[in-house]
């Protein structure tokens, strides 16, 4: 059975057009310095698996150019806050399970998002795109250490075309 997205879209008076909107993969989330530090086939932090549970790694500096940009991004969601009918505080992460299982991805791999209006439930199963304002902003929660906020002001059905 198929799962249809129906897109949604809240628009603020400060978007003027798509143009004005950035699109953004996750690894343009990670600063140019880091990038030799990922596992280029996954996109991940090179993980040492000898020993002890893995933990979060707090190489993930954010690009502080970002700060303030309307962006458009894909991820996964992990509610945190809302009801049986819609999320009003999630994480976006780049890939299914993430936060879940252990380690989660780096802080600069991870959108604490503010969903004010409130995003249907039932669009949040799949991989979707979030838009709205992003902050460089450092948030310590009990799922992980998290570097970017995003104020969501609309959300769009996947395209990877």
């Amino acid at each position: 059975m198929k799962r249809w997205l129906i897109a949604i879209i809240f628009c603020l008076p400060t978007l003027s057009n798509a143009e004005d909107v950035l699109t953004l993969d996750w690894i343009d989330l990670v600063p140019q310095q880091e990038r030799k530090l990922l596992d280029q086939k996954n996109m991940m932090p090179l993980l040492n698996h000898d020993g002890e549970a893995a933990k979060q790694t707090m190489i993930g500096a954010v690009r502080e150019e970002l700060n303030g940009s309307e962006v458009r991004i894909p991820g996964f969601v992990i509610p945190l806050e809302g009801d049986n009918k819609v999320v009003t505080e999630f994480l976006l992460v780049p890939y299914f399970g993430a936060c879940v299982h252990v380690p989660p991805p780096p802080p600069n791999q991870i959108i604490y998002v503010k969903f004010a209006k409130g995003a249907p439930i039932q669009q949040l199963w799949d991989v979707i795109y979030v838009v709205g304002r992003l902050k460089t902003q450092h948030i310590s929660h009990d799922m992980a250490e998290v570097g970017y906020l995003l104020e969501g002001t609309a959300l769009e059905e996947y395209d990877d075309m």
